[in-house]
């Protein structure tokens, strides 16, 4: 099984520059995007059935922001959206599917801000989707958490940690919550498998970033014990174009 993550940074966008020419290629069983930046009536869904995908869209209730859309096969079991929490909810950052043999959140995490004032807010999402998980998690459900978190998590996941130490994405604050991730279960599949490897997903559109790689690790799959024991690999695909990030995969032994 072949889930994908993608910050699409506007799927009207992407559509234009023919980004999913390479999920037609791919054909990941499920695709969770992220800043879409558009609702479901903005886009021609004929497009997603003549790729063979159902699809399932929340976008923020502000146009042309945030949102998340996930594209699938095979039909979960129940779908929901958001957490139940207005302040998150109205952003459109939550598609939850239940399969049987787990949870899948496509997730957009908040972004700190330019001067880093919306920090509070983004911390405050990770705690409560935490305690949701947990909640889940108590009840013997595995979990996958994938999507953009905004964060990068250690010195190995940015080109420039010292430089970046004050800024959104790289605050001690911020890299606590993914700490605390971990230290509640969760695991950082890619980062499991591979330890030592330096490899980015979002690169900023300025200075000819992607072309030089300064780049940071922002795109993630944290999975539960259950989860890791079948994941297979997880694959970056830096080479694939039409956003500021790149998809990541999670390949699991179903």
């Amino acid at each position: 099984m072949k889930i994908t993550t993608w910050n699409v940074n506007g799927i009207r966008a992407a559509l234009i520059k023919n980004a999913f020419e390479w999920v037609v290629e791919y054909k990941p069983d499920i695709l969770c995007l992220q800043e879409i930046k558009a609702s479901e009536g903005q886009i021609d869904q004929q497009i997603f059935t003549n790729m063979g995908y159902k699809s399932v869209w929340n976008p923020a209730k502000r146009p042309g922001y945030s949102g998340t859309a996930t594209l699938y096969l095979k039909d979960p079991n129940e779908i929901k959206f958001g957490m139940g929490i207005e302040r998150f909810d109205k952003e459109g950052r939550i598609i939850q599917f239940t399969y049987p043999e787990f949870e899948l959140f496509n997730v957009y995490f908040p972004n700190g801000g330019q001067k880093n004032e919306r920090v509070p807010y983004k911390l405050d999402f990770y705690e409560q989707l935490l305690i949701k998980c947990e909640k889940m998690m108590a009840e013997g459900r595995e979990i996958i958490l994938t999507g953009d978190f905004n964060t990068a998590h250690r010195e190995i996941d940015l080109k420039n940690p010292k430089a970046n130490e004050k800024n959104t994405g790289f605050l001690p604050e911020e890299r606590l919550w993914i700490d605390r991730y971990l230290e509640r279960g969760f695991i950082d599949a890619f980062r499991n498998l591979y330890p030592d490897k330096i490899m980015y997903t979002w690169w900023t559109y300025r200075y000819s970033a992607r072309k030089k790689n300064i780049g940071w690790r922002l795109d993630y799959f944290l999975v539960t014990k259950g989860v890791m024991g079948i994941v297979k690999d997880v694959i970056i695909h830096s080479d694939v174009m039409g956003s500021d990030h790149c998809p990541v995969t999670l390949l699991l032994n179903l």
